[in-house]
């Protein structure tokens, strides 16, 4: 079992790691991109009620299935569902694992924006000329080990060095987001802004791409379904509750998205309403890397502000990257490598395995693309575990327990039943718009945009995993505690 030392001190310091996980680079550039490009206001509608019906289920479901196991993704599904399902928990491993290989890189990137903020560096003399000549050099490479070292500090230090973190880069990041939000609305023509995000159009709702849109940034912007949750469950203290940290974690996620969106909005109505179109089509990298330092160039104090804004970006990553290598690390410890020994595979496989991200960005774009398309099936597995071990007795057992802050009723047995279809229905979405006018031309391994690409990686993957299923099995079965009751 999980001894006193890996406990989190106190509920404050496991929310706010748990925060820090949540709380990334999807929230602050993803998701105002997102929102605008499908009708603001509209969107936010479709978004919270998936906040309801995907994020808040299976956070639940992993707070429950991490504090009852005390094992990583691995343990938890041979727990759950039996021996012969260890490729499934290995899968939600390996796709959290996998995203943390390029994710490196994007902290590489905020960490080389903010310097080059504080040098001047940036803006440039075009938009786009110091991404441009930044992306794909070994400069990104350098920052990327930059951003790997950070983050493998903080889980060196054991689970109070991750909370340590968490209560010093948390409230820092909503501190400076605040900051940029409130001078943001402060700005002239900002009502404009705050008027799109905040203003539905019924009719609107009729249309199946916003809520497609609004599920898959759910999926993004509050980790759930990627098994981080679970793994930071792990430590949790005995008497703690479930269902209210699930909410607190949920809730409190989507409102840092709501603040960024304020903040880049607000601020594209009042400094370049001209060019909105362009900006929230820029795409992720654009919006974040050539059009924010363009839009803080218009307004007073703007390298200050844009200073705030890059900071705010590297906690974000920062904090994410720690969940992310920590979850790898568990795994590790669970089939047996001791923590010391853990950390440093895993450090030496992100430090390897991130740099054709960091030289190349359409490997980058190809490998966000493919393993975010996976966290679909991650979702999936979740949902799949719980609704075989059967569902009511799940909630029963695992979720209101004695002493729990809410009590959790028969809708959640339904939400999980509807996040298993949702997932099925989103993977399939995205490979459906992801075919191509030639289906034949969309087979090539490391384009950044195809099904082709996505089925090979995914192949290859399963194999690997259903051919190493014995040896998962019976490594998690030796090293773990005892099974879960009936």
């Amino acid at each position: 079992m999980t001894s006193k030392s890996e406990v989190f001190s106190s509920r404050w310091g496991m929310l706010l790691a748990m925060l820090g996980m949540a709380i990334g680079t999807g929230n602050i550039w993803r998701f105002p991109r997102i929102a605008a490009s499908n009708g603001g206001g509209t969107f936010l509608v479709a978004w919270v009620v998936f906040l309801l019906a995907w994020s808040v289920p299976l956070l639940i479901l992993e707070f429950g299935m991490g504090k009852a196991t005390r094992q990583g993704a691995i343990g938890s599904f041979v727990k759950t569902l039996g021996p012969g399902f260890a490729w499934m928990g290995a899968w939600v491993a390996f796709v959290a694992t996998a995203i943390m290989f390029y994710y490196s890189v994007v902290m590489g990137w905020t960490i080389r924006f903010f310097v080059g903020t504080l040098t001047g560096e940036v803006p440039g003399a075009t938009p786009s000329a110091f991404w441009d000549g930044f992306h794909s050099t070994p400069g990104a490479v350098l920052t990327h080990m930059v951003a790997m070292g950070l983050a493998l500090f903080v889980v060196s230090r054991g689970v109070r060095g991750i909370e340590t973190a968490a209560k010093v880069l948390i409230p820092s990041l909503v501190a400076l987001v605040l900051v940029l939000a409130i001078r943001a609305v402060t700005l002239p023509g900002a009502g404009a802004g705050l008027a799109f995000l905040f203003t539905p159009d019924w009719a609107e709702l009729a249309n199946y791409e916003i809520w497609i849109q609004a599920l898959t940034q759910n999926a993004w912007d509050t980790g759930a379904g990627w098994g981080l949750v679970l793994t930071y469950a792990i430590y949790m203290r005995a008497n703690e509750d479930t269902a209210l940290n699930a909410f607190v974690i949920g809730f409190g996620n989507n409102a840092m998205s709501l603040l960024a969106g304020i903040m880049v909005l607000c601020t594209v109505f009042s400094t370049m309403p001209e060019a909105q179109a362009e900006i929230v089509g820029a795409g992720n990298e654009g919006l974040t890397f050539i059009w924010v330092p363009q839009l803080f160039a218009q307004i007073p104090g703007g390298r200050f502000f844009q200073a705030l804004f890059f900071l705010a970006l590297v906690f974000a990553a920062w904090t994410s990257l720690v969940a992310m290598i920590e979850l790898a690390t568990r795994v590790l410890m669970d089939l047996g490598v001791v923590r010391g020994r853990a950390i440093a595979i895993v450090g030496a496989a992100g430090l390897l395995f991130g740099i054709p991200s960091a030289l190349k960005i359409g490997i980058f774009q190809n490998q966000d693309w493919v393993w975010g398309v996976a966290l679909m099936l991650s979702g999936f597995f979740f949902a799949f575990a719980v609704l075989r071990y059967g569902v009511t007795k799940w909630r029963e057992t695992f979720i209101n327990q004695e002493g729990s802050d809410i009590h959790i009723g028969a809708w959640w047995d339904w939400a999980i039943r509807l996040v298993a279809v949702e997932a099925v229905v989103l993977a399939v979405w995205s490979l459906w718009g992801a075919r191509g006018d030639d289906f034949q031309a969309t087979w090539t391994l490391f384009s950044p945009y195809n099904v082709g690409s996505v089925v090979i990686q995914f192949a290859v993957v399963l194999v690997v995993l259903l051919l190493a299923n014995r040896r998962l099995a019976a490594g998690v079965q030796a090293t773990g505690p005892e099974p879960m009751g009936d």
